[in-house]
């Protein structure tokens, strides 16, 4: 590998200690994120019983879950650029509010196509959520804190996808699909209103010592940055297609479940719930990990990538293979902890290959791939296989974009360093000339 080494911490430090306001910032749009993914995710719970009430396929069940996924694909790039220029907090707080309007909406809605119309619209509430709410998150922090950080934060929404699962499956049990989602849609308006009046704008450029970015760097970042070098691409590219098996399995394990092992709603939303709790704690872990192994040695974050792609390939392959029962819950258990395992260090190195002025957009560029290879085609193919083979065979493929995603982060082995380098390069000859 041509090209000096640039060590992570050479970019940019950022505030030299972890602060009190900065995991308070941490806890708000932490907790926003959870509520994002309990509206996206609180369908999944209730598949079964819209699927008996309104006579739905897999296909349209897999279509609701998965529009939600395409409006984000589609509006993440530029919404994100639009909070960079109107304000993150304001921004942010705009979406919350509008992804929980959308929710209750989808509580009165009469049939099908408004339902889809409700989906469509949470997920222009949830588009720029995900990598805005994550640039503010980690500017109010250190550096040597980025992957750990980013899979924390990350995590929100697997811990979202949990209880949306739980609480939404175990409410419609009780009271019906209906109240499920108002519950939630209500949650979500209060911590939208709550947000603003503690996260300010002011005090977060403060704190994440903007100074650090020079100025010309600012003046001079372009979206052609984003995707200027080999490294980013295949970051993006691999994350993505890891996605696919990350966003099928969260959406369909309660149908599963229902299907397989004849669970009750509420039973199997509980069991899928605690999967999807070993898939966020895995996430954390797998982030933590990364950071840690990879002090010293930026290049061991594509190791560790690909080591969470493989793993969960072979665990998801190992599993549905077995017949239902406890060896095979222990062996999705095994592949839920490592499915979402490279959020982490994908999004460490995309932090590290851009410039911080543009982070806000990096991390929506890398949301739109998300989207665009996993979270929207993963469900709604999904469903669309089994409709015509059976969910079980249909989640017997899952593996094979788990092996994509091993061989494009695999490629990045010849190019992480010398870009990291050339970045290296460019921020300090810029910091010169200012």
């Amino acid at each position: 590998m041509a090209g000096p080494v640039a060590d992570d911490q050479s970019l940019g430090e950022g505030p030299s200690r972890a602060s009190a306001y900065g995991w308070a910032v941490f806890a708000l749009s932490f907790g926003l994120l959870i509520s994002d993914y309990m509206a996206r995710q609180v369908l999944n719970a209730v598949f079964p019983l819209l699927k008996a009430e309104w006579h739905l396929s897999d296909s349209k069940l897999g279509l609701l879950t998965g529009i939600v996924a395409v409006m984000v694909g589609v509006l993440t790039l530029p919404l994100s650029l639009a909070a960079d220029r109107w304000g993150r907090v304001r921004s942010l707080t705009l979406m919350a509010i509008l992804w929980s309007l959308a929710t209750l909406l989808c509580a009165a809605a009469g049939g099908y196509a408004e339902m889809l119309v409700g989906r469509a619209l949470v997920g222009v509430g949830e588009a720029a959520y995900g990598s805005v709410g994550i640039a503010v998150v980690i500017s109010v922090f250190p550096r040597r804190m980025r992957a750990t950080l980013s899979a924390m934060f990350l995590a929100g929404g697997i811990f979202g996808q949990v209880l949306g699962v739980a609480i939404g499956a175990q409410i419609a049990a009780i009271h019906g699909w209906r109240v499920a989602f108002t519950v939630i849609g209500v949650m979500g308006l209060v911590l939208g209103v709550a947000y603003p009046l503690v996260v300010r704008e002011k005090r977060i450029k403060a704190l994440s010592n903007a100074a650090d970015a020079p100025p010309r760097i600012e003046q001079k970042a372009s979206i052609r940055e984003l995707i200027s070098s080999r490294s980013v691409r295949l970051a993006y590219l691999g994350n993505g297609l890891q996605y696919f098996a990350a966003g099928a399995l969260p959406s369909w394990l309660p149908s599963y479940l229902n299907r397989y092992y004849a669970m009750p709603v509420d039973k199997a939303g509980r069991l899928a719930g605690l999967l999807l709790l070993v898939c966020g704690t895995g996430m954390i872990l797998c982030g933590v990990v990364s950071d840690r192994l990879s002090r010293g040695d930026p290049g061991r974050k594509i190791t560790l990538a690909i080591t969470f792609c493989l793993g969960s390939a072979a665990a998801l392959t190992v599993a549905l293979q077995l017949p239902p029962g406890p060896g095979q819950l222990v062996m999705l258990a095994v592949a839920m902890a490592m499915v979402a395992g490279t959020s982490g260090p994908a999004g460490a190195m995309v932090a590290n290959l851009t410039p911080l002025a543009l982070h806000g957009t990096a991390f929506a560029t890398m949301t739109l791939a998300n989207n665009f290879l996993g979270l929207a085609p993963g469900p709604i193919l999904t469903g669309r296989v089994a409709d015509s083979v059976g969910l079980l065979d249909a989640f017997r493929l899952l593996p094979v974009p788990c092996l994509l995603a091993a061989l494009s982060f695999y490629a990045m082995r010849s190019s992480y360093r010398t870009d990291l380098a050339r970045l290296s390069s460019q921020s300090t000859a810029a910091s010169s000339e200012a």
